[in-house]
Formats: structure tokens, C-alpha cells, sequence
């Protein structure tokens, strides 16, 4: 049978509305340093109705950094191997905010009223803990490119907050406790300590909870999140109330595996190459796909033999190349699940040897084909592993978000996969696909910080309950 996925796009605002004097818009920039691009989105929420919109996005690839200068330690590389100093991290951040801002035209300083900053380059650091000093890069990118201090930290009391906004906030009624839309991240500080990319995982979580809201598919606890960006990242919810657990966290490759099936190509850089520089939207047509359906499916088996998806082993301290720490995780109750190609990327080079041949036999078409049904099917083994863990609740929705999970025929392929799984009636009314889950995960964290929360459209609480503002006051009271 065939679904309808419901994929998220988010709306557009025009510029004379932000500019506008009577206007409840509070303008956020996300700033995203990953293993292929870098990017800065810029996105207004609308806080009478709680509505996110798009402003404006600018895409670098984070390969064309610049070289780290003499005297300049090199902190880390990305997932091909490239470079990177806190300078020049900075400076990338710096040109890429400063970019989109202008784009936008908007003022830096009057105009944007909260930066947050992530990152998803992780593999190239021994530890999940390093991943500071690089949060640390990306702000001096910020302070550089002329954002306030004060618009990257939660503020002390609702008079901190910009005097325009300070009748939406609840700052006086509850503080920013650290939980996001009602979720606490693994208890043990930040979480980075279990994998080195939770952070990620926390943003992707919160922006599909507000990308859901576009497409009626209500994402609030329990629910389970997947960023499909060069690296895997994500988390399972607990159903408790009014703040749920983080009970489950993804790492290990993503993107990085139709990365190196196109290598094989040849038609892009063989090391720095990347799916999304070929990438045509058109799927195949009805004809290739009942021509070449057996073929396909054949072809993506032999690949996914050679992908490991699994619980992490608890003797590990990388699993598909991302710092993790198995013992810590297991010691508060987190269950972690990776996807490896080999152990961390030693097979990638069988995945570039596969991709040359279907392409070489079959072109560039089928070979799209092939990687859809591929990482539908990672997607599916993913929920499988986790529902096996017994962190998949009846009640459990289900979003992707990341390049590799919501493009080409993915979304339709995921759905007809996970109804195998037996996990309630309608499908497509648990399962969502949201694009720039980070973008939108930072329009919600920073409403979060500064308590601009919307009681009648709630992105927090349990699936069908109401807003947990009472709760909220009731337990930070205790």
C-alpha cells in the first residue's frame, strides 16, 4: 500500500513584515559548522502564534575553509580530512553569518535577537569532550561577525530580555532549566560526555517538534529523531511528564554513505566528493523503477551487507568514527545505536568500488535509486534496533531530518519499510520528514532560553496532553 509522507517545508516571511514596527517576530540565526557544509539560516517566529518561518539561508562548503595558518593548532579535521584551526573556524562562521545577514538585509546587531551555533564535525576529535573547544571557534565567529554577547547566552531576568518581547515571556513564571521543548538531555551535565554529538541530536529533536506542527503529525514524548547529515545524530524521548528522558541517542554514518557510493563516479573529487554535488531531484521515472525495481533492490542488499546497525558495543570509544562512551552511557540508562560502514568508514572503500560498477552498468539514475533504498533501509534497521531495545513506545512518532534521510524517494521507501514494524495503523500520521531540522531546533532553543514558550500551540508535553506550564512552575517551585 501506498503512504503520502508528510515532509515539512517551512514558509517564507517577506521583509516588510520583519521590518515592520507592530511585528512579534524574534529572529534567529543558526550557525552550523558540519563535515560538508556550513551554513547559516536565518528564521523569524511569529510568538503570537508560535509559527516559525524561513528568512533566509546561505550554504559554504566547509571543505573550502582556509588552510590553518603557521602557529595555529590544528583542533580537528572533518570526516574527508580537512583541517581546521579555532581561527579559521572563526573566520568561516564569521563570513558565513555576516553573509546571510546581508542577504537577509537585516542589521546585525539591532535585527537578530539570539545566535545558537552547532556543530556536526565530531569524528576528527579523540573524545566527546573536545567538541567544546570547538562550540568555543564558533563563538568567536559570532563576536567577530559583530553579534552582542548577550544574544547567545539565556538572559538573567525578563528585563534582560529585548523590551519587545517581554510581554511573550515567561521568564518570571519559569527559568530555562535546561530542558528543550520538555525534554532533559542524558543526565550527567551535557550529554556530550556519552556522544560526542548529542547537542546535534537535541536541535534536531526540537526543530522536527516544530517542523511536525506544519504537517499535523503531533511530535511530542515519546518520540524518536534521526539527522541524516554526514553523520548520524538523534535521540529516543521517554513518555514521562512533565519533562521526558533522553533514553536513547544515534551516531555513526549517514550522509558519508551515499558520499562514497557517488565517489565511485568519479564525477566528483574523489576525496572531498559528495553526493549533493551531483544530486538531481528528479527521481526515476515509473518506467526505470518497473524496469529496473529487482535490480535495485538487489543492489542495495549487497551494500547493506557491508553496513553495521546495531547497539554500540560497550568496549568501544568510537563507533563509526564519533567519540561515544558505551560505559557511561549504559551506567544512566541510555541506550546508544550506530551505523558503521566496516569498523569506523573500513569498508567505505567497497561502497566507492559498488558505486562505480552500478554506475558504470546502470548510470547515474539508477544509481540514485539505489542509495534511496539504501538508507531508507538504514532507517528502518535504525527503529528496529531501537524498538528491540524496547525504547519504541505504542505511542512513539518518528522524524528524519538531514540531507540523507527526506530527498529523492526516500520518504515514500521509509514509510512502506517501517509499516513492517507494526507500529500503529496510519503510518504516515507518526512518521514526519522535516528539512533544516537544526535551523528550526535553533529557533526553538532560543525561545526555550528565553522562556517565549506559546501555551495554546505547546511544542512540549506528551502526545495529545496539553501545555505543561503548570507542571513547569509546580516543580521549579519544589
Amino acid at each position: 500500500m501506498s503512504h503520502k509522507p508528510r515532509i515539512a517545508e517551512t514558509p517564507s516571511v517577506r521583509l516588510i513584515d520583519l521590518k515592520s514596527k507592530s511585528n512579534s517576530y524574534f529572529i534567529v540565526a543558526s550557525v552550523e559548522v558540519g563535515n560538508t557544509t556550513t551554513k547559516c539560516i536565518l528564521t523569524a517566529t511569529d510568538l503570537e502564534k508560535g509559527t516559525t518561518y524561513h528568512v533566509v539561508k546561505t550554504v559554504r562548503m566547509t571543505r573550502d575553509v582556509r588552510q590553518p595558518k603557521p602557529g595555529e593548532e590544528v583542533f580537528g579535521k572533518t570526516l574527508t580530512g580537512v583541517e581546521l584551526s579555532r581561527e579559521s573556524v572563526a573566520e568561516l562562521v564569521k563570513n558565513t553569518l555576516l553573509e546571510a545577514v546581508k542577504k537577509a538585509n537585516l542589521d546585525i546587531k539591532k535585527d537578530i535577537h539570539f545566535v545558537v551555533r552547532s556543530t556536526g564535525v565530531v569524528a576528527g576529535f579523540d573524545a566527546p569532550e573536545e567538541v567544546g573547544e570547538f562550540i568555543k571557534a564558533l563563538a568567536d565567529g559570532c563576536l567577530m561577525a559583530g553579534v552582542p554577547p548577550r544574544n547567545m547566552t539565556p538572559p538573567m531576568s525578563q528585563e534582560n530580555i529585548n523590551p519587545r518581547f517581554q510581554k511573550f515571556s515567561k521568564l518570571n513564571k519559569v527559568i530555562f532549566d535546561g530542558a528543550v521543548a520538555s525534554v532533559l538531555p542524558p543526565t550527567g551535565a551535557t550529554g556530550v560526555e556519552i556522544v560526542a554529538n548529542e547537542m546535534e541530536g537535541e536541535l534536531a529533536t526540537a526543530g522536527i517538534k516544530e517542523g511536525a506542527k506544519w504537517v499535523n503529525v503531533d511530535f511530542r514524548n515519546p518520540c524518536l529523531s534521526m539527522d541524516f547529515g554526514t553523520t548520524l545524530d538523534g535521540r529516543v524521548i521517554s513518555p514521562e511528564e512533565p519533562y521526558a528522558k533522553t533514553i536513547g541517542n544515534f551516531c555513526g554514518y549517514a550522509g558519508a554513505i551515499p558520499d562514497a557510493i557517488i565517489r565511485g563516479t568519479q564525477l566528483v573529487d574523489l576525496e572531498l566528493g559528495t553526493a549533493l554535488d551531483v544530486f538531481d531531484e528528479k527521481p526515476p521515472g515509473m518506467i526505470t523503477m518497473f524496469l529496473k525495481g529487482k535490480k535495485i533492490k538487489e543492489y542495495a542488499n549487497r551494500l547493506m551487507e557491508k553496513i553495521s546497525i546495531e547497539k554500540v558495543p560497550e568496549n568501544v570509544t568510537r563507533y563509526g568514527s564519533v567519540p561515544v562512551n558505551p560505559a557511561a552511557a549504559a551506567e544512566i540508562g541510555v541506550v546508544l545505536i550506530g551505523c558503521d560502514v566496516g569498523t569506523n568508514g573500513s569498508k567505505m572503500h567497497e561502497l566507492t568500488e559498488m558505486g562505480a560498477q552500478i554506475y558504470k552498468e546502470e548510470g547515474l539514475k539508477v544509481l540514485f535509486a539505489v542509495i534511496d533504498e539504501v538508507m531508507a533501509g538504514v532507517i528502518y534497521r535504525l527503529v528496529e534496533v531501537a524498538q528491540k531495545e524496547g525504547v519504541v513506545f505504542p505511542e512513539t512518532a518518528i522524524g528524519i531530518t538531514g540531507r540523507a534521510g527526506i530527498s529523492g524517494d526516500k520518504p515514500k521507501l521509509v514509510l512502506e519499510k517501517l509499516e513492517t514494524l507494526g507500529l500503529g495503523d496510519k503510518i504516515e500520521e507518526k512518521v514526519v520528514f522535516v528539512d533544516d531540522g537544526l535551523a528550526r531546533g535553533a529557533a526553538v532553543m532560543a525561545r526555550c532560553m528565553n522562556s517565549l514558550g506559546t501555551p495554546h500551540n505547546p511544542l512540549g508535553g506528551h502526545t495529545g496532553g496539553k501545555c505543561i506550564l503548570k507542571d513547569r512552575i509546580k516543580l521549579q517551585s519544589q
